[in-house]
């Protein structure tokens, strides 16, 4: 395996030593440093923390850095590592020896820190749902097609051999022509409504905001280590788009992953009103998807001419045919069974890993897009090429953002 590193030497004095085999000098399995791709996180929060146990364990990377705007979340992260701490991710982004960073924040921040990272060459594994519009999404595309990033969203479900099956079923057939899709997730979000409280002494709450205008201080919007609340800037208008976003970025991907639609997205959005019951989202070939509860939580109910897939995390139920779940099927999507060293994978390839940036933006937008439907309340026709609403200017206004200028994509 040749080095990530450039090694810059005398070729006279090189041609005097011996060159042993790596594993000579490490025994079997053995990574020399300089192989190792090193990551630096941006965020030090709880879901970083459950991405540092996915990461560390693998022999090929090296946690090197990692920042946060809480001084005790990332004291907290580093602690027992040779980890850098640092405060604002520009500087972790400054750092050379950084080879790829794992953003693990807010969505507010998303766009802003992976605009950066791909300008300062860093690869990308960006937690889901990539960004709080479809703009800021596309210009996430952008950065990372300029500067020949790979970048990984944090889907993992595509990972996970049970959705992967159900795509197989569905993309050979097995079901016959998909008619329509039931999505059940939770609502949009709402404004944000949390009673101001003091700010902690060590948390730069300007630099959490960030992009956004100001709103005030909640511990439950950014919780301390160790408390079981996972923090709640998800729900609120501004900081994130709801479960619409926040599930609907795992539920949508999986539909449009089976649906063949990672370039794509639907055509219609109907919101629940006289005509339809639910959310109807509509797609150019004639599938129907709805956000609706069907008696399962977090999980999707693909409806065939010829029979009914069922997935959630762990579940998958195949009628009237209960077989199918175990069924061996010619592969028509990429195998992933480890979604960490897939990216990492794609690094050294210098390839696209199984949810790339486009699949990623794509799922994201139906989240985003269906938020837009509920706002409104109004039929909104879609073009999913040109990625805006046709005949509905007032619609379009609200495909971004007003961000802060330091911050702004």
């Amino acid at each position: 395996m040749i080095s990530r590193r450039k090694f810059i030497g005398n070729a006279a004095a090189l041609s005097t030593f011996l060159i042993l085999p790596r594993h000579v000098l490490g025994g079997k399995g053995f990574t020399a440093p300089s192989d190792k791709i090193n990551l630096g996180f941006i965020g030090a929060g709880r879901r970083a923390l459950n991405l540092k146990d996915s990461f560390k364990p693998i022999e090929e990377v090296r946690i090197a850095a990692a920042c946060d705007v809480y001084k005790s979340k990332v004291d907290s992260f580093c602690a027992g590592m040779d980890c850098k701490a640092y405060h604002n991710f520009t500087e972790l982004l400054a750092q050379k020896d950084i080879d790829a960073v794992v953003i693990a924040t807010p969505d507010h921040w998303h766009a802003a820190m992976a605009v950066k990272a791909a300008a300062a060459g860093k690869d990308i594994y960006c937690e889901k749902p990539l960004s709080l519009t479809v703009v800021e999404g596309r210009k996430m595309v952008d950065a990372t097609l300029k500067y020949k990033r790979v970048f990984q969203t944090g889907s993992m479900q595509r990972s996970r051999p049970e959705f992967r099956q159900a795509v197989e079923l569905i993309r050979n057939g097995y079901i016959g022509e998909i008619k329509n899709v039931k999505v059940s997730i939770g609502g949009p979000p709402v404004p944000y409504n949390l009673p101001a409280e003091t700010v902690p002494a060590d948390l730069d709450w300007n630099l959490w905001l960030g992009p956004n205008e100001f709103v005030h201080y909640n511990h439950e919007l950014n919780p301390v280590i160790g408390d079981p609340l996972w923090g709640r800037w998800r729900d609120f208008k501004g900081l994130g788009g709801g479960d619409i976003t926040d599930w609907g970025a795992h539920m949508f991907d999986i539909v449009q992953w089976a649906l063949d639609m990672d370039h794509s997205g639907p055509v219609e959005f109907i919101p629940p009103g006289s005509d339809v019951q639910h959310l109807t989202m509509k797609y150019a070939n004639g599938v129907i998807m709805t956000h609706e509860d069907f008696g399962k939580q977090h999980a999707i109910q693909f409806n065939g001419t010829s029979g009914v897939i069922e997935i959630q995390r762990g579940k998958l139920v195949t009628t009237p045919d209960a077989s199918l779940r175990d069924k061996v099927v010619a592969p028509k999507v990429y195998h992933s069974d480890n979604h960490y060293k897939d990216f990492l994978k794609a690094i050294r390839d210098r390839s696209k890993p199984v949810s790339d940036i486009e699949s990623g933006h794509r799922s994201a937008s139906v989240g985003n897009l269906a938020n837009i439907a509920y706002d409104l309340k109004v039929p909104l026709k879609w073009d999913p090429e040109k990625e805006v609403f046709v005949g509905n200017e007032g619609a379009n206004k609200l495909l971004f953002r007003k961000m802060k200028k330091e911050w702004a994509v």
